[in-house]
C-alpha cells in the first residue's frame, strides 16, 4: 500500500459525529481531528473526543486531537429579522452601545472596542470580506459608515479591519475555560486564534501548562496566522509555538486575497526551516460541502500546498457540516498522494552550507542522508519525545519515517508530522533488545522484509529525551 506523507486534519461536527462514519473517515485518511470550540458546549467536545479515541482504536490507527479555540468575537450583533440587505451608498451605523436588535439603519456590536480601534477613512470588511464599509466618522460608541460593497448581512457576522489593527486580545475568558476542557480531554494540539505576537502564544502555553499540570499533560501549540499584524512577527511567533496554521480566511480579508498564496509559501518555508509543523487551512475543498467531487481549482490548491511542503491540509465545514464528509477525505488523500509523486527536491540541497551543533540533530540528518543514498526501505527512529522524527520530517526523503515510541502522548503528537508514521512499542532499557524488538515490529507490520536495508536511530541511555546518539544501518534478517 502506498503511504501518504501529507497529513489530513478534519473538523468534527454534526455531519461527521456518527461513530461508523468517523471510523470510515479515519480509515480513509484522517490523521488529526479538529474540535472547533467556536461551536458547542464543553460536554459536546468531551463526548466527541471520546468518540474519536474509540473510532481510532477500532480502525487500529492513532489519531491526534486538536482543540481549536474561538478567540475574540469580533462580530456584529443580531438583527430583528435575522438579516438585512445592504445597498451600496447607504449609511449604516455600528453602535457598541445599542441594546435593541439591528435593522437597515444599523446594528449593535459583540466587539465593544471597535469604536476605539478605528477612525474616519478606515475600511471595514464584514462576513469574510463580502461586505465592505467605509468609515465616515466615529462619534462616541457609534461608528458611522457608508456601504461600499453591499449584500446580505446576518446575525453575528465577523468584522475585519483592512490592513489589521484591531486590539482584541487573542485569549478571552471563554478561551481560558475552553483550555481547561481541552486539557481534561487531553487534546494533543491547541490552536490559538488571532495571535498578534509571541506574547499571546506564551500566555496560551502558560495557561495550558497550568490547566494540564495535575494530569501531567502538555499539549503542542499551533498559532493560527490570521491577522495582518502576525506577519512581521512570524519568526518570533514560530519560536514560541510548536507550529502554525495558514488560516487563509481571516488573513485574506485583512491583507487581500491576492497576497495570500505568496504568504502561504513563505509561511510553510519558514516553519520548515525552524523545525516547526505547518497546517494549510480554509476552503480547500469548499465546493464539496454540497458537491460529491471537488473543482479543478480546489484540486490544484491542495496539490500546491503539498508541493510547498505543508505538513497537513485541513478540512473545516466540508467534514463538519457538509453532505459528503467521507468522500471529501477520500478525494483529499488521493490528491495528496498524486502530488507527492512529483515532489523531487534534491535532499543534498538542504545540507549545503549547514553546520550541525547537536549530536542528536546530526544523527537525524545523517540517517536521512545515508538512507537516501543506500535506497533504504525505511528510516526508523526510536524516540521518546518525537524530536528526531520531527527534524527528519522537515526534509523531503523518498521513504517513510517510522517513529517508534513508548510514549502515547508523543505518538499522538507525531500524527501531524509530514511523512512520519508513529508506532507505539515498549522500548526496553537494553539497546540491543530494543533494536531487535523494533525489527520484529516492522516485519510483523509488513514494513520491512528479509533482506531489506533500513536505517535506525537510537539513544543511550534508553528512554531519556534528547539522547539520540547512534545511527545503525541494518539488513533485516
Amino acid at each position: 500500500m502506498t503511504q501518504r506523507a501529507t497529513k489530513i486534519v478534519a473538523t468534527l461536527g454534526p455531519a461527521s459525529s456518527a461513530p461508523d462514519l468517523l471510523e470510515a473517515m479515519i480509515r480513509a485518511g484522517v490523521n488529526v481531528v479538529r474540535l472547533n470550540f467556536s461551536h458547542g458546549a464543553a460536554q459536546d467536545h468531551i463526548d466527541r473526543a471520546r468518540l474519536v479515541r474509540e473510532a481510532a482504536q477500532r480502525a487500529g490507527r492513532e489519531v491526534g486531537i486538536m482543540a481549536d479555540l474561538q478567540g475574540p468575537k469580533i462580530r456584529v450583533g443580531k438583527f430583528a429579522e435575522g438579516k438585512v440587505m445592504l445597498e451600496p451608498g447607504e449609511k449604516f451605523v455600528l453602535d457598541a452601545s445599542r441594546t435593541t436588535a439591528g435593522d437597515l439603519s444599523g446594528v449593535g456590536l459583540d466587539y465593544k472596542e471597535l469604536p476605539r480601534d478605528v477612525k474616519a477613512g478606515d475600511t471595514l470588511l464584514l462576513n469574510d470580506g463580502l461586505i465592505v464599509l467605509t468609515i465616515d466618522k466615529v462619534v462616541g460608541p457609534a461608528v458611522h459608515t457608508t456601504v461600499k460593497l453591499g449584500g446580505e448581512l446576518s446575525n453575528n457576522k465577523g468584522i475585519n479591519k483592512q490592513g489589521g489593527g484591531l486590539t482584541a486580545p487573542a485569549l478571552t475568558a471563554k478561551d481560558m475555560e475552553d483550555i481547561k476542557t481541552a486539557m481534561g480531554l487531553r487534546a494533543d494540539y491547541v490552536a490559538v486564534s488571532f495571535p498578534k505576537n509571541a506574547t499571546d502564544m506564551e500566555l496560551a502555553r502558560q495557561l495550558c501548562n497550568v490547566a494540564g499540570a495535575e494530569l501531567g499533560h502538555r499539549p503542542a501549540l499551533i498559532a493560527k496566522i490570521e491577522r495582518a499584524e502576525a506577519i512581521p512577527e512570524l519568526a518570533n511567533i514560530l519560536k514560541v509555538s510548536d507550529g502554525i496554521m495558514v488560516a487563509r480566511g481571516d488573513l485574506a480579508v485583512e491583507v487581500g486575497n491576492a497576497a495570500v498564496p505568496g504568504l502561504q509559501k513563505h509561511m510553510i518555508k519558514l516553519a520548515r526551516q525552524m523545525d516547526k509543523v505547518v497546517i494549510t487551512a480554509t476552503q480547500m475543498m469548499e465546493s464539496m460541502i454540497v458537491n460529491p467531487v471537488p473543482t479543478r481549482a480546489e484540486v490544484s490548491d491542495v496539490a500546491n500546498a503539498v508541493l510547498d511542503g505543508t505538513d497537513a491540509v485541513m478540512l473545516s465545514a466540508e467534514t463538519a457540516a457538509g453532505k459528503y464528509p467521507l468522500e471529501t477525505v477520500t478525494q483529499m488523500a488521493a490528491i495528496c498522494l498524486e502530488a507527492e509523486k512529483t515532489d523531487h527536491d534534491p535532499l543534498e540541497d538542504d545540507f549545503l552550507g549547514e553546520t550541525f551543533k547537536r549530536i542528536d540533530f546530526a544523527i537525524a540528518m545523517g540517517a536521512l542522508f545515508t538512507a537516501h543514498h543506500l535506497k533504504a526501505k525505511a528510516i526508523v527512529a526510536l524516540t521518546e519525545s518525537g524530536s528526531t522524527a520531527l527534524w527528519m520530517s522537515r526534509h523531503n526523503v523518498r521513504m517513510p519515517i517510522y517513529a517508534v515510541t513508548s510514549n502515547v502522548a508523543a505518538q499522538r503528537r507525531m500524527t501531524l508530522y509530514r511523512n512520519v508514521r508513529p508506532l507505539l512499542m515498549d522500548t526496553s532499557a537494553d539497546r540491543d533488545t530494543a533494536l531487535a524488538d523494533a525489527e520484529k515490529h516492522l516485519k510483523a507490520r509488513g514494513i520491512v522484509h528479509s533482506g531489506d536495508v533500513y536505517a535506525i536511530t537510537v539513544g543511550e541511555p534508553m528512554g531519556s529525551p534528547g539522547g539520540t546518539n547512534t545511527l545503525k544501518m541494518c539488513r533485516a534478517e
